[in-house]
């Protein structure tokens, strides 16, 4: 099978490491991929490159409107966030078009199912994480690790204000692969999530996982099994941060199981195996 893959994000976020997970898997199983990304990915592109793939496979909401409107070919869309789809005429025929839609966890698919889009073309594709280094062996005076996001979402100032009840320095890391090999916790705090590939990518190196109960994140986490939920507040997140702190016999189980969790649903062999399936029915319409 040949795949057009487009993305037309211009950072490396969560979206762009499943990318490349998707094409690595895909080339590993014996697949054609080529890639349109960030400037590159355009309606005169995508038009004349098109033609010579089985599948296109838009991976965001500018790379959706661009097949929609110029893939000479089939093509299936992924939708990873959890926000929910607007209701315009133009939206209408936009989510129309596509053959399939790869949605990133089950809270997704209601999302897209409530906008309109019949159960039958949607796949929940879960995020895949393949991991080269395991954290170090969990120390408790190691500092709780949490995005270096702008993203007004993401939660910043409430896990600052959580810190300082729970009397803990932060990291916010900008190269978490790096700064999860020596943390104490994996602090996640957001308004809205479509899964959370950087929590499963904390549970996979054997770190502590606080998230918050938004979104498809109670899909990621098995509440006190393999991470710790919590509302958006600061004395919530500050107690779950004390707790991982103060109890080893909790946060050993919660390392256990959150890297037993990852291997079972969430690895790069079941991430493969659920978009080729995907990509199948695409094509067999």
């Amino acid at each position: 099978m040949r795949i057009l893959h487009v993305d037309t994000g211009k950072q490396i976020r969560g979206g762009q490491i499943q990318l490349a997970l998707t094409i690595k898997g895909l080339r590993e199983a014996g697949h054609d991929c080529a890639v349109l990304a960030a400037d590159a990915a355009s309606l005169s592109a995508l038009w004349s490159q098109s033609k010579a793939f089985d599948l296109v496979h838009a991976h965001d909401a500018r790379a959706h409107t661009l097949a929609a409107l110029a893939s000479r070919c089939p093509f299936v869309v992924s939708r990873r966030v959890a926000f929910p789809v607007k209701r315009t005429p133009a939206s209408r025929w936009k989510y129309a078009r596509p053959r399939r839609f790869i949605a990133v966890s089950q809270f997704v698919a209601l999302q897209l199912q409530a906008a309109g889009v019949p159960t039958q073309k949607i796949d929940v594709v879960h995020d895949g994480v393949e991991i080269e280094q395991s954290a170090a062996e969990w120390n408790p005076a190691n500092p709780p690790v949490t995005l270096a996001s702008d993203d007004p979402l993401k939660g910043r100032l409430l896990v600052e204000q959580a810190a300082r009840i729970a009397g803990l320095p932060v990291l916010f890391s900008t190269d978490l692969k790096r700064d999860l090999l020596h943390a104490g916790m994996f602090v996640y705090v957001t308004q809205s999530e479509g899964l959370g590939s950087a929590a499963l990518l904390a549970m996979a190196m054997g770190v502590p996982v606080i998230a918050s109960r938004v979104g498809g994140l109670a899909e990621v986490v098995e509440d006190r099994v393999s991470g710790l939920l919590v509302a958006n507040q600061p004395q919530e997140i500050a107690g779950a941060m004390r707790a991982v702190r103060e109890n080893p016999g909790l946060a050993a189980t919660l390392i256990r199981e959150g890297k037993q969790r990852v291997k079972s649903k969430f690895s790069k062999e079941r991430l493969i195996e659920g978009t080729l399936r995907s990509y199948e029915s695409a094509l067999a319409n």
